[in-house]
């Protein structure tokens, strides 16, 4: 069968019609107009589909060799600690759903040490431009691990101890609110959401409060409000949290709860620095009966890169879950300094070493060794 080609349709149709009524020219261009479409439909048909589904993971390894002392026991253990993918999906220019789906410590089940954890799951929906609603099941936006924590974009093998015994990271929760952009770099982001369920048996430390939204008790919610103000080089941010009862009403002793923080990340070329302070204020005389009814934490953490590839920091930490008793011997310090080999921009080697001073006697000093990535 002889195969007959647009050019020499073209070619044809105008002989044709140029012979019975004399229209070449107009005909002509018409046709070379029409050839001229169907090539950029074909060139359109072949072109990619732009994807509506995003995958981005992070994950990271670490050894720790730690000497326990007053009472402290050893730690020689290799963990994969997280293993992380999150899934997104853009229903439309405005609405879209992210999700954070994690393995703690490689396999779980039965008495295997690890978890399988939903972290996130929400929809975005953009009100105005600058401005989204959003709900589902979020991080809280406090400090500044709770909500960026891939290993590439932090300092140490471990979170800080005060982003994890004070500011309870990580930590989330289901509910609504909206975030967005105020101008003048200024950040806001609001939220009513479920709240924490803190166990009178520990001491009313909050980090055993996070009830990661599996069939938790709700009768008293949660509120939390965060402004951040970033420029070039600067980013100064800060939180406040409120609860009328963070032990669900489990505890008639216990009252309302308020947390605030402020944080500060500055860098001036190679030289970085980043300060946090939190502090929870818990009334009622069962968290004052405890010394719990004040609980702070602070770090200052400065850091310096040689090249975009290796860097080193250093980290001073005090914290205390049971701040309103002088005599609890609760305080706890560490410092931390490390160097950090960033092979490429996602991808982190890790090491560093950690001395703790605990007003108990019970330390573990020693060094951590980490990789991790993101993608």
């Amino acid at each position: 069968m002889r195969t007959i080609h647009m050019g020499g349709m073209v070619a044809l149709l105008t002989g044709v019609l140029a012979a019975r009524w004399g229209y070449a020219g107009d005909v002509n261009a018409r046709l070379e107009a029409l050839e001229a479409q169907v090539a950029e439909w074909k060139a359109k048909a072949a072109e990619p589909a732009e994807s509506t589904v995003q995958i981005h993971g992070y994950g990271e390894l670490h050894y720790n060799a730690l000497k326990g002392e007053g009472g402290a026991a050893d730690k020689d253990e290799v963990d994969f600690h997280r293993f992380v993918l999150f899934l997104g999906h853009e229903f439309s220019p405005r609405v879209r759903f992210n999700s954070e789906l994690e393995v703690e410590h490689a396999v779980s089940g039965g008495d295997e040490p690890g978890e399988v954890e939903l972290e996130q799951a929400y929809l975005d929906y953009d009100v105005a431009d600058g401005h989204t609603a959003r709900a589902g099941l979020f991080l809280v936006p406090v400090g500044f691990l709770n909500t960026t924590h891939e290993p590439p974009r932090f300092y140490g093998v471990e979170r800080n101890p005060v982003e994890n015994a004070i500011l309870p990271t990580t930590w989330w929760e289901a509910g609504a609110g909206a975030h967005g952009d105020l101008g003048s770099g200024v950040w806001y982001e609001a939220y009513v959401h479920s709240g924490l369920n803190v166990p009178t048996g520990t001491l009313y430390a909050v980090r055993g409060g996070r009830q990661k939204v599996a069939k938790a008790e709700a009768s008293d919610p949660a509120a939390t409000l965060a402004l951040k103000w970033s420029r070039p080089g600067v980013t100064v941010g800060g939180a406040v949290h409120y609860q009328a009862d963070i032990t669900q009403g489990n505890d008639p002793a216990a009252g309302d709860a308020w947390l605030g923080e402020v944080h500060a990340d500055v860098r001036r070329g190679p030289v970085g620095l980043r300060a946090l302070y939190a502090e929870w204020a818990l009334e009622g005389e069962g968290p004052e009966s405890a010394g719990a009814d004040r609980q702070y934490g602070w770090y200052v953490e400065p850091s310096y890169r040689f090249t975009e590839q290796v860097g080193i920091f250093a980290r001073y930490s005090e914290w205390d879950n049971q701040a309103g008793d002088p005599a609890s011997a609760s305080g706890k310090k560490q410092w931390d300094a490390g160097v950090h080999w960033w092979p490429h921009e996602q991808v982190v080697v890790k090491a560093d070493y950690q001395w703790q001073d605990h007003e108990s006697g019970k330390n573990q000093n020693g060094i951590n060794l980490g990789i991790g990535y993101e993608f």
